[in-house]
């Protein structure tokens, strides 16, 4: 393959995993003007996010197996097409019907989820070991690229047009994603006839599902007392209990939703809980303006609370091609090392009263803080899996990583809900759960420490490149 083809195929990457990662930020402007004209309260609004990143990681580890079957293009084509189909319908979302518009957002999550595992694996089947880091970092600094044009997308659109066309500017980018894929990638015939893992595939979804909405229903306020409620306490205990049921079906399975084999590697044990702590991180971010309006009153209202998150997300927009960059350079495990260390830096960072008793606290924390995010949401993470996995498997190790983070995310927000209620919410109360998150991204590094050294990856190429040559 020339570089001109892989330069065009990386486009049609770059804007597929654009569009995924677009629609969650340029949704944020427009809930008010969703909320008065479908009618509902806070709590059912929220399920907007929440059912979008609920089917976002049931979907992951699904698609990322049907990739490893079926080919990386068929695969990823349906994705962007159900995506497409997702936002359709959640623009002709009738008034008064919320239903329409949630299944529309699931539908959406259901093919964002397959997006980014899907173009990950296509780079590490395109692209040779000394570009992939540098691709991987280009794919990764979409996500600080939307986060930063996605809120103000929304406000010119809002202010030109309805709610709507926030979802139909999708469908444009969808077809020329779908056109140039199928033009560009050739196809695959399928790799495996063994019966697909329907059995691990339900019981995952059921997992996922329950702790989504345990973890939605608890009551910060309350936090303790909504743990035992029946809206909470059945699907923690269901989706805890499913924990110890699904390795047991993974094992029995001929062809398992997610290779448990994965895990015989300390790589892939290791970056997993580490793509689960940047998750974390990651999602904490979202409580920085409640922290600035409480800890600047007379400077930082709820109007203006949320540009605080301007210096995250531009520092991961510069951070995350120049890590991708730095990795083909010095290995995974430095940058990996460096950004768990300037993630527990920045969260110590923002549980500092003093320090964020002004405001250029709070723009250096974030910038610290985008910055160690860009090692860890990166490329790095995703080079260790394409080093670690087969041919064969390349997709559902990159799934595995997608799903380590979401769970991650889905758990940060009953994470600092939960610290800062306890310590009675304001600065102490948030500042409190930022240390908390702080010392999780301290014990991060000491995993860090456990990761191969660059010599080691480049053995582990060259030893994976002369099993895929002997096997063809």
């Amino acid at each position: 393959m020339t570089d001109k083809t892989r330069n065009q195929i990386l486009i049609v990457l770059f804007l597929g995993v654009l569009m995924g990662a677009l629609d969650i930020a340029i949704v944020a402007p427009a809930l008010p003007a969703i909320q008065s004209f479908f009618g509902v309260g806070d709590r059912v609004l929220a399920w907007t996010f929440t059912i979008y990143v609920l089917f976002n990681l049931i979907s992951t580890p699904l698609m990322a197996k049907l990739s490893d079957i079926f080919g990386r293009r068929s695969i990823y084509v349906l994705d962007v097409s159900l995506f497409a189909l997702g936002s359709l319908l959640v623009a002709l979302s009738p008034q008064k019907l919320f239903t329409v518009l949630l299944f529309g957002r699931a539908l959406q999550g259901f093919g964002a989820g397959g997006i980014f595992p899907v173009a990950s694996a296509v780079i590490g089947d395109t692209f040779p070991p000394e570009k992939r880091g540098g691709a991987l970092g280009l794919i990764g600094a979409v996500f600080g690229l939307a986060f930063i044009v996605g809120p103000i997308l929304g406000g010119i659109i809002l202010t030109i047009t309805g709610w709507e066309w926030l979802f139909i500017i999708n469908l444009p980018i969808a077809l020329i994603v779908i056109i140039m894929s199928w033009r560009l990638r050739p196809a695959t015939s399928i790799k495996s006839t063994r019966p697909f893992d329907w059995a691990g595939m339900l019981v995952l979804s059921v997992l996922l599902a329950s702790l989504a909405y345990g973890l939605n229903q608890i009551d910060v306020q309350n936090f303790f007392s909504s743990l035992i409620s029946l809206n909470v306490a059945p699907f923690l205990l269901m989706g805890g209990a499913l924990l110890f049921v699904f390795p047991r079906i993974e094992k029995n399975a001929d062809d398992p939703i997610l290779n448990l084999k994965l895990f015989k590697s300390r790589q892939t044990v290791i970056t997993s809980v580490l793509s689960a702590g940047a998750g974390l991180g990651e999602s904490g971010m979202v409580f920085i303006p409640a922290l600035a309006v409480a800890a600047l009153p007379g400077v930082i209202n709820t109007h203006n609370a949320s540009y605080l998150l301007m210096p995250v997300v531009l520092a991961m927009a510069v951070g995350s091609p120049l890590v991708g960059r730095l990795l083909d350079k010095f290995g995974s495990k430095v940058m990996v090392f460096a950004g768990t260390f300037l993630l527990a830096v920045g969260m110590l960072m923002l549980s500092n009263g003093n320090l964020i008793s002004a405001l250029w606290g709070f723009i250096a924390s974030g910038a610290v803080i985008g910055l160690g995010l860009s090692s860890l949401l990166g490329a790095p993470m995703r080079y260790i899996m394409l080093n670690e996995a087969s041919v064969k498997d390349r997709t559902s190790a990159q799934g595995m990583i997608s799903l380590s983070t979401s769970v991650g995310q889905l758990t940060s927000s009953a994470l600092v809900g939960a610290v800062a209620a306890s310590m009675g919410g304001g600065v102490k109360g948030y500042g409190t759960a930022y240390m908390v998150i702080g010392l999780v991204a301290g014990l991060m590094i000491i995993l860090t420490l456990g990761l191969k050294n660059r010599q080691q990856e480049l053995d582990t190429v060259s030893q994976n490149a002369k099993i895929a040559s002997a096997s063809n």
